[in-house]
């Protein structure tokens, strides 16, 4: 039954083609008892309209392509219930592609979808690439980047200030006379890392505080990392009193390994993490972080897009900045 076509309908129905496509388009020129009738054979037959073959007609598959760099990070699907929350209040499906942040594959997925024929895309990538830029410049369709950073400003995109939201974190230490502060950083050449790791720098300046490069650690996100950078501070002959961790999970590393060295959090350590995620809340204890508004960026992401979509006026190569602030809890004082 899954082959049923409008040609079906429209003979079970009695109607023309024509008429089948109007009722399924959602037409007003219809008499309401005839869309009741061509209704019911829809679902009598369990009639699936086919997107791209809609989408000949209109040129549309209300179909929004996302690239995204892995589904399982709590980071990523934040943003991606966003997307999907106002995809479906403006109709359109979506299809979700993992990327693995492999510039290969960013590039694979995004040639798949465009030969989808999808109306738009929501790109997230740790790291736009010059080459990325070029593919994004050539695309038939608008495309948005969300949380995600492009330096040349070309593409529309949706962010916070992560330079200022750094620079914050350095201040609420510094105002408390925490003065050795270091910087616990994802992958540190990637751009927002680039952002966070200057307003970390603007911010000891600021505060007079002599910059210790042995305070900065690379690491990659991850909770294991988040251990291991705890392991290289704490090697350190001078050792910090407050750490800056770039991501939740990282910072939930940083706590762990401090503790099970016997450390107390915040007596011995204060930390302030990036993002926000419910990770947080599962810790002891709860982390004081930077409120990144992930669903809002990619709410926001997903409703700029809808406007380049439908060709409504938008300023010109949009930059969204949303607002952050920074959300106190036990690990700090």
């Amino acid at each position: 039954m899954n082959n049923v076509t409008i040609y079906d309908v429209a003979r079970e129905a009695s109607v023309s083609m024509a008429t089948v496509s109007r009722v399924v388009n959602g037409n007003p020129n219809v008499k309401p008892a005839t869309r009741k009738k061509v209704s019911d054979v829809i679902d009598r037959l369990g009639y699936r309209p086919n997107a791209v073959a809609r989408g000949l007609a209109s040129k549309k598959t209300t179909t929004v392509g996302v690239v995204i760099p892995d589904i399982s990070s709590i980071f990523y699907a934040e943003l991606a219930r966003g997307i999907e929350d106002i995809a479906t209040m403006y109709k359109y499906n979506i299809i979700l592609s993992n990327s693995d942040e492999n510039e290969e594959k960013e590039l694979r997925l995004l040639n798949t979808m465009l030969g989808k024929q999808v109306d738009g895309i929501v790109f997230m990538g740790a790291n736009i690439t010059e080459e990325l830029v070029r593919e994004f410049q050539k695309s038939p369709v608008p495309i948005v980047l969300s949380a995600s950073v492009e330096d040349t400003k070309q593409i529309p995109s949706v962010n916070i200030d992560y330079e200022a939201a750094a620079f914050d974190a350095v201040k609420e230490f510094a105002q408390r006379g925490l003065k050795k502060i270091a910087f616990v950083s994802g992958n540190i050449s990637d751009p927002i890392n680039q952002k966070k790791l200057a307003g970390y720098k603007r911010g000891l300046a600021d505060q007079k505080i002599e910059l210790n490069e042995q305070f900065i650690i690379d690491g990659d996100y991850t909770y294991d990392s988040g251990i291991e950078s705890f392991q290289k501070l704490n090697d350190l002959k001078e050792k910090p009193n407050a750490i800056i961790v770039g991501s939740d999970e990282m910072a939930l590393g940083v706590v762990h390994a401090a503790q099970d060295r016997g450390f107390n959090v915040p007596d011995d350590f204060e930390v302030i993490s990036f993002d926000n995620t419910r990770l947080t809340l599962m810790v002891r204890p709860q982390i004081t972080t930077i409120v990144q508004p992930l669903y809002d960026i990619g709410a926001v992401s997903m409703r700029l897009l809808t406007k380049l979509m439908n060709k409504e006026s938008v300023e010109e190569q949009e930059s969204v900045i949303l607002p952050h602030r920074i959300e106190k809890r036990q690990s700090t004082k």
